[in-house]
């Protein structure tokens, strides 16, 4: 845990005012909730780069929203968070419709390519669909604060995330003689 979420934790622990505070700032834009400023001003750093500090207050905001009481799963990056949460949708789909895009990966794509203004929308709709999930928030808001990259690489490593850990029932049958697999070598 970074030294932020373990502070929210620990602020949580005191008074659950916290967690009050943080989901009300969730209805202004990032940073601009003034009670939220004693949870989150003191790890803003650099008063310059006020993407990190519209990602802290985005974070504090999405992790008091998604906190409950005795989740002992494991923390998922949200790449993994929402292929397991399309695989559950998809268990209880027909087989048609398992194999056509789903609404989860639909929004997830969507959410990838949010610019800087959709972002914090988006991303609150998801976590919200996410509620059954533990999310890595320290993964989340290292993330986030390299989301502006021009290679996209937060991007890329979550939807590689995404699609490495979905459970794809399509069978992939070899088109020539050339990909042969290992069964067909046996």
């Amino acid at each position: 845990m970074s030294g932020f979420i373990e502070r929210l934790e620990g602020l949580n622990k005191q008074d659950t005012k916290v967690r009050a505070v943080l989901r009300r700032s969730l209805a202004f834009d990032p940073g601009a909730y003034v009670p939220a400023y004693p949870y989150v001003e003191p790890f803003v750093k650099d008063e310059d780069k006020s993407w990190r500090r519209e990602m802290l207050y985005l974070v504090a905001g999405l992790w008091a929203t998604h906190w409950r009481e005795g989740r002992s799963a494991a923390p998922m990056p949200i790449g993994k968070a929402c292929a397991a949460f399309d695989s559950e949708k998809r268990k209880k789909m027909s087989q048609d419709d398992r194999r056509k895009t789903s609404s989860t990966e639909k929004r997830f794509i969507t959410l990838l390519d949010a610019d800087r203004d959709q972002l914090p929308d988006r991303l609150r709709q998801m976590i919200a669909l996410l509620n059954g999930h533990t999310i890595d928030f320290d993964s989340l808001l290292k993330g986030l604060l390299n989301w502006n990259d021009d290679r996209k690489r937060t991007q890329n490593v979550w939807a590689r995330d995404f699609y490495r850990n979905m459970n794809h029932e399509v069978e992939i049958k070899p088109n020539s003689k050339e990909e042969k697999t290992d069964e067909d070598l046996d």
